[in-house]
């Protein structure tokens, strides 16, 4: 069996005994050797292939711990209205658009965010001037609400009659009439009649976002369902058909959907099951909505506002959700951005330690963005995984500081919670935001934009340095995955997940941190991309 062996420049293990060697082998799907390249050359076999370095950086492979990666995949093909800094420019995007869709297709699109354009959202007449003869859906930047014209109201039979759903709110003008913008479970009143993309469409999408992933160095991915339910069992369906092909080429923990546990717990599934390419993770739960839809349920009442957002799940029924899900050996994984929500989340989950059996995989909480003081403990006494995304911060910071005020200083709180006991698992939450997850480590280690604002980083009381930042994309996703004994550092006998960077992130300023790649990622022993 042929050995690889890297040498020529520095590779970070993450292995405080060996925390940087010279160079690595590689045989099979493992490392068999790191060390000095004297000491890792005796050790390969006469049959091996030597690829230098030439002063180039090894890291372990990164795990995003949140990405919708086929949302990521479709939304590429879909009309992008994140770069759009006014009303203007995005309905103008979406005219264009219109012009060359096939005839009665629906216009979707995404990345819009209201916020840069003043605050103010906007509504289905807007759209009606630029896409009046056929129905248009555009989903907010952060998924938590729609923007959709006249038409998509119709056929979906919202009027002004039509109540708010559990856990949603139609947006309404001053005569009652909807205004076009849709948050949380109203979403799925469009949502529910919008032709879905075929598995041939789905199965593409995926493929290009798994090739984008890979040129990153990311090598795992933990893939919760979207808000729309269905998005749980069908992407795990486009998954498994890569698998069953020999074309899943990222390791995958792939989580159920909260509306799918009843049919979870009847047929026996437990979290952790699978191998170490495609697994099944926690159930996906979403206890509120979102900082930039105003949705995230808080304690006290936004800055300026008179409402706390929206409890998408009351505190009583995630508790007995989670009592559960974990008495059938199922983790949770649950959606929740305010303190209010977070600390609902962290009451069900100690309500149901009383009856849980022991659980593969730890429970979870996605985001975890604002977290009242007395919380921060409870994640380390709980055991519960603080998956969070650093690229929201520096993304969302102007708005938090708006909306949240002074209560930003435990936002994000990284630091805070990493001192407390905390196991941190950081992603993107792409299509949200970018799936680079170098983008995501500047944004930790500086709390900073790319071009250096605010001076100093914003509350850099809670900036994590790099080490920890890449821990947090290797080994804390590891934990959360239960698969820390084969991955998440680089050692021998460990799965040889690894990436090769086109420079050295500790010899960077860190303010260039967001500028690294990979220009080889290997997975399992086997080159999956090459930068050429």
């Amino acid at each position: 069996m042929k050995t690889i062996m890297f040498y020529g420049g520095p590779i970070y293990t993450l292995d405080p005994a060996q925390p940087v060697v010279r160079a690595l082998a590689v045989r099979g799907e493992r490392i068999v050797a790191i060390g000095d390249e004297k000491t890792v050359r005796e050790a390969a076999s006469h049959q091996v292939e030597l690829i230098n370095l030439e002063g180039r950086a090894i890291v372990p492979g990164l795990t995003d711990a949140h990405v919708h990666i086929v949302l990521h995949g479709l939304n590429q093909q879909q009309v992008r209205l994140s770069d759009c800094h006014d009303l203007s420019t995005a309905l103008n995007r979406v005219a264009a658009a219109v012009q060359h869709l096939p005839a009665r297709a629906w216009l979707r699109g995404n990345g819009w965010d209201h916020v840069r354009w003043g605050g103010h959202w906007p509504t289905r007449y807007d759209l009606d001037r630029v896409c009046p003869d056929r129905p248009a859906i555009l989903t907010r930047k952060d998924g938590h609400s729609l923007w959709v014209n006249s038409q998509a109201l119709a056929l979906a039979g919202i009027t002004a009659a039509t109540p708010d759903p559990d856990g949603g709110h139609i947006q309404r003008d001053d005569n009652g009439e909807p205004t076009g913008i849709l948050l949380e479970t109203a979403m799925r009143l469009v949502q529910s009649i919008v032709p879905p993309p075929g598995r041939a469409e789905r199965i593409a999408a995926l493929r290009l976002a798994i090739s984008e992933a890979l040129s990153y160095g990311l090598t795992a991915l933990h893939v919760p369902p979207a808000t729309n339910p269905s998005d749980g069992p069908e992407t795990l369906i486009d998954l498994q058909t890569l698998h069953a092909a020999g074309d899943l080429k990222i390791r995958v923990l792939a989580h159920l959907a909260g509306a799918h546990l009843d049919h979870t717990i009847a047929l026996g599934l437990r979290s952790g099951l699978g191998d170490d390419w495609l697994r099944i993770g926690g159930l996906k739960l979403f206890a509120d909505g979102s900082l930039g839809s105003e949705s995230a349920h808080m304690l006290r009442p936004y800055e300026g506002r008179d409402h706390t957002g929206i409890a998408v799940i009351p505190p009583a029924e995630m508790r007995e959700i989670v009592t559960r899900a974990n008495a059938h050996g199922i983790s949770v994984v649950v959606h929740a951005i305010g303190d209010a929500a977070n600390r609902s989340v962290l009451d069900a989950i100690a309500a149901a330690r009383a009856t849980a059996i022991p659980l593969r995989l730890p429970n979870r909480i996605e985001h975890c963005q604002i977290l009242d003081p007395n919380d921060i403990p409870r994640f380390a006494e709980l055991g519960v995984i603080a998956s969070m995304q650093p690229i929201h911060c520096t993304a969302d910071m102007v708005m938090a500081d708006r909306l949240w005020g002074s209560r930003c200083a435990t936002s994000y709180a990284w630091r805070s919670l990493l001192s407390a006991g905390a196991t941190l698992a950081f992603g993107s939450d792409a299509p949200v935001e970018t799936l680079d997850p170098w983008a995501g480590i500047h944004a930790a280690v500086t709390r900073q934009t790319t071009d250096g604002r605010p001076e100093g980083g914003w509350y850099p009381e809670q900036q994590l340095t790099l080490s920890e930042a890449i821990a947090a994309y290797c080994i804390g996703p590891a934990i959360a995955g239960a698969d820390a004994d084969r991955r998440g550092r680089l050692q021998p006998g460990m799965l040889a997940d690894l990436a090769v960077l086109n420079g050295d992130p500790f010899q960077l300023p860190a303010s260039q941190l967001y500028t690294l790649h990979a220009e080889l990622t290997m997975v399992g022993g086997q080159i999956v991309f090459t930068r050429s």
